[in-house]
């Protein structure tokens, strides 16, 4: 960046100002607010370097650069602190009709002060560009909040998290929103939900997940043309990341199966999302808005033989076939645990004998 120039004025603009009327335009932030904040750090610099005076302001040409220091100083007839104040002589010198009282405007401006200038000038434009692109980021991932972007791990940090590439800027995969068990190493492409975008001192911080429900939410409305065109719709979502998830479907055409067009033809859709998972198991169950049968869905992969409600207490007892009861609760009861996330209802489940027995007790 060149000099701005603080002694001979030019008619023409100089190599300073076109340079930032070009990053103006580039950039998008507004000229006046570039000269507005040299302007404001120009007058620190001259405290800085020459006198702690708190009467001054500076001028920055908008078409030549020149740098211009003025104080502003009141008329006295005995100046005792020449920083603050000019005698009613030297004043009538500038203009004939200046009166004890009045307020001068007077050029301060140090013969050595347009290197100073010119390299607080070049410290406020990066710092702006800085602030600009920051915001520009900013704005754009906002914009992408609970969508799903590829990313490219860049490095693993020795507390396990992980900094990936997103085009613009990084992300923060952090070790909470890690699947368990899953391994990443530099230049792995995977697939991430944006969950929140934070502006720090530092820049902004993109904050992504792999656990979130909202991220196999997104990889079926990528792999489902009827979820895209509003025709299959996701009603509710459990997930145990890296384990298991339940999805809830429906349909508001008849004609198409929810289920079916989620699992695709021989099985390639949801087969396209189980890989990009690692393998992470998927239940897609029908939506339904009769609550027995929602939750007999729910439980699936298990067969339900009956479901009894108490819509007072929102909770649910199921009555599975005796060899069904381990595959209805699930692993460490995982199943169980997820059709109840799922469904929103309480659910007790037994088996067919165990059933019958607690009908006897009670008769």
């Amino acid at each position: 960046m060149k000099s701005i120039k603080n002694n001979a004025s030019k008619p023409e603009k100089s190599e300073f100002i076109e340079a930032l009327e070009s990053l103006s335009k580039e950039r998008r932030i507004k000229k006046e607010v570039l000269f507005s904040a040299i302007e404001a750090a120009l007058v620190s610099a001259y405290k800085r370097n020459y006198m702690n005076a708190s009467n001054v302001r500076v001028n920055v040409d908008r078409n030549t650069g020149e740098v211009e220091v003025v104080a502003c100083k009141t008329v006295v007839e005995q100046v005792t602190d020449d920083q603050l104040q000019i005698s009613l002589e030297s004043a009538r010198a500038i203009r004939p009709h200046y009166q004890v009282g009045d307020l001068v405007e007077v050029e301060v401006t140090p013969r050595q002060f347009g290197r100073i200038a010119a390299q607080t000038a070049k410290q406020v434009v990066v710092q702006r560009i800085r602030e600009a692109e920051n915001g520009a980021i900013c704005e754009e991932y906002s914009d992408k909040e609970s969508e799903i972007l590829t990313a490219i791990v860049q490095r693993v940090e020795s507390n396990k998290q992980v900094i990936v590439e997103l085009g613009r800027t990084e992300g923060l995969l952090d070790v909470g929103q890690q699947m368990p068990g899953e391994e990443y190493h530099v230049n792995d492409r995977l697939k991430v939900y944006l969950m929140e975008v934070k502006n720090t001192t530092r820049g902004p911080q993109v904050m992504v997940s792999r656990t979130h429900p909202g991220l196999v939410k997104r990889l079926f409305e990528l792999e489902v043309p009827e979820i895209q065109q509003g025709i299959v719709q996701i009603r509710a979502m459990a997930r145990e990341a890296g384990f298991r998830t339940k999805m809830a479907v429906y349909s508001t055409d008849i004609q198409i199966d929810p289920v079916g067009a989620c699992v695709g033809p021989r099985g390639t859709r949801v087969e396209s999302v189980v890989n990009e998972l690692r393998t992470e198991k998927i239940d897609i169950i029908k939506w339904s808005q009769d609550p027995a049968e929602y939750i007999a869905n729910a439980l699936n992969p298990a067969r339900v033989i009956s479901v009894f409600v108490s819509e007072k207490e929102k909770a649910a007892r199921v009555v599975v076939p005796d060899n069904q009861l381990s595959l209805a609760i699930g692993k460490e009861g995982q199943n169980a645990r997820l059709a109840a996330k799922l469904t929103g209802w309480k659910i007790d489940i037994k088996s067919q004998s165990q059933a019958e027995e607690l009908v006897n007790d009670e008769a």
